[in-house]
């Protein structure tokens, strides 16, 4: 499967295991967008400090470029549309949102649990409060963080060869 997919939600949801996992599936290379940050991101998410757009921006540039080549998946937040139009653009070409959706309790428990990460669960509340979820306009498959790894794997494949309403 030759597309540009990036799996996307909040911290928490899983994105770096199912990008990893759909992508190994698809036969693509695999990007964790959190390699991505600039160092002064992460050092604002280590300390708590939720970003801004300006801080995104280049950010979302290299998410954007790295999606340039096809046969490409990336776990990236993606959170607001907008930051999803920047990723369409930087990529030039059309990008398939593959959107891992959950409750609170589960993505805060999820955060508490892991070591090493920076990202900090005292951010999970901004950035469920920055979500949108991708409209129906928007090139995307979503699939609940409740279900098995191979599962959502499957979801996802199985809502991109659904035939379009």
């Amino acid at each position: 499967m030759t597309g540009r997919f990036v799996v996307m939600g909040v911290s928490g949801c899983g994105k770096s295991h199912i990008g990893a996992a759909f992508a190994e599936v698809i036969g693509a290379r695999f990007f964790d967008g959190d390699d991505l940050h600039p160092r002064a991101n992460v050092a604002k998410m280590s300390a708590g400090v939720p970003l801004t757009d300006a801080d995104r921006a280049p950010w979302l540039e290299r998410v954007g470029g790295a999606l340039r080549h096809p046969g490409t998946v990336i776990a990236c937040s993606a959170l607001r549309r907008a930051y999803r139009e920047a990723i369409n653009d930087a990529a030039g070409a059309p990008v398939t949102y593959l959107f891992l959706n959950g409750e609170r309790e589960i993505l805060l428990d999820r955060m508490t649990r892991r070591d090493g990460h920076f990202m900090s669960p005292a951010l999970l509340d901004s950035q469920i409060a920055t979500l949108e979820a991708p409209g129906p306009d928007e090139i995307c498959v979503t699939a609940d963080i409740d279900a098995p790894p191979r599962a959502i794997v499957a979801r996802f494949l199985s809502g991109l060869l659904e035939e379009p309403e």
